[in-house]
């Protein structure tokens, strides 16, 4: 493998953590800024007032305030703590530290539990958010999973190739 080529994959690996990166921190930022706009998103997912209304599956809404503003802080909290690990996962590439790879992989994993399991899974499909036509947020969450997956990937080659097992 030449100069060139070895340092191509872990450059690539720092520039789309760091992308990830990036989306994450302005994901966690806005929610933070502008709170209400996506709070009143998780409100409704939860309360699940804008599906079909089966009697089989409403007993899974969540109608409690305090309870769903519990759930909008804890993906929050989730998000800042992805961008921040994404954010080292990146600086580490960028420095060739050996923990590069296994820091980019937490927070990559962190990025794809929130949207697969959160949003695709548990809000998609047990509050049957693909059931609503105003807060159906599962084309976006498909796009945050399916690019840190990618992501994951190259990082996973990028570590292999750099002998950087860790």
């Amino acid at each position: 493998m030449t100069t060139t080529t070895s340092r191509a994959l872990p450059l690539t690996a720092a520039l789309l953590t760091g992308t990830v990166a990036l989306y994450m921190t302005l994901v966690a930022f806005g929610n933070i800024t502008d709170f209400g706009t996506n709070q009143a998103f998780v409100q409704h997912v939860l309360a699940m007032d804008t599906t079909f209304k089966d009697d089989d599956l409403m007993w899974r809404a969540v109608t409690s305030e305090g309870l769903q503003n519990a759930a909008y802080v804890a993906i929050i909290v989730w998000e800042t703590v992805a961008a921040l690990v994404l954010i080292a996962g990146t600086w580490f590439w960028l420095r060739g530290r050996a923990q590069a790879r296994r820091v980019s992989t937490y927070g990559l994993l962190m990025v794809m539990l929130l949207f697969g399991a959160g949003f695709i899974g548990i809000g998609g499909e047990w509050f049957a958010m693909w059931q609503s036509e105003d807060w159906n947020g599962l084309d976006a969450a498909t796009r945050a999973f399916l690019m840190s997956g990618v992501v994951l990937l190259v990082v996973q080659l990028a570590g292999e190739r750099t002998g950087r097992a860790t």
